[in-house]
């Protein structure tokens, strides 16, 4: 027997036998008990909130199996939509490329490829850290079933009058005519000017003066916080 515990021969010997054999599916006895594994984004890899989670969440899964239940460690991957389309972008852009220079159906085949890639680097770290989910029934979350239910979902949830259209601050492009994502957006570092702008109270009154770089934030602020023990706004506030 060797001295000391050597955790990566162990591991990479006998994880394989247990997926092989099939001890993380469900076992059809027991009371149901399931545990969706939130997906990672595959616009990378693994870090330690995931590890964290995927600990608690095994933990979880084993100790239900154990007791006899019939458990399933649903896993899968996100597709992160913006987030991997920005990342083959800027992939491109290192080779001098861009997703134009392609076109559509080439750029799609390149950001499959990506996903193959990464992916699967993310699923190789799951079973690195030993986690029983159920790899027979692994998702994609770009998949032709998960895609259908999720349109039949939001579809469900607006005609319940759950999903509606509110007024939010958001990026703007005057040119594409629509909102983007922080990620689409190429921040630039400039001076800016200290802004006071005095915010007027709900009964009309003087209201209070806020010093702010971000002055355009008025448009969308409903409330000021100050401190109840200040006395430049008690007439705001009342008295206790």
């Amino acid at each position: 027997m060797e001295k000391s515990f050597d955790p990566k021969a162990i591991e990479a010997r006998w994880y394989p036998e247990w997926e092989k054999s099939g001890y993380f599916a469900p076992s059809g006895v027991g009371e149901p008990y399931c545990i969706q594994l939130p997906p990672p984004n595959i616009t990378g890899t693994l870090h330690m909130g995931h590890a964290f989670q995927q600990t608690v969440m095994d933990l979880l899964i084993r100790y239900q199996r154990m007791s006899g239940k019939n458990t399933l460690w649903q896993c899968g991957t996100d597709h992160a939509g913006i987030a991997t389309q920005k990342i083959v972008e800027n992939q491109l852009a290192a080779q001098g490329l861009s997703k134009h220079d392609l076109g559509r159906e080439a750029f799609i085949e390149r950001v499959w490829a990506w996903k193959e890639e990464s992916g699967s680097t993310i699923t190789r770290q799951m079973r690195r850290l030993g986690a029983s989910c159920d790899w027979s029934r692994e998702r994609f979350t770009m998949d032709a079933g998960l895609s259908a239910a999720v349109r039949r979902v939001f579809i469900q949830w607006y005609r319940d009058g759950l999903l509606y259209r509110g007024k939010r601050l958001v990026h703007w492009d005057p040119v594409l005519g629509t909102a983007v994502s922080d990620l689409e957006v190429e921040n630039i570092e400039k001076d800016g000017s200290l802004w006071s702008i005095r915010y007027p109270s709900a009964d009309g009154g003087v209201g209070v003066v806020v010093a702010t770089t971000r002055p355009e934030t008025l448009l969308g602020d409903v409330a000021v916080a100050v401190h109840p023990d200040d006395e430049r706004y008690q007439h705001l506030i009342g008295t206790q």
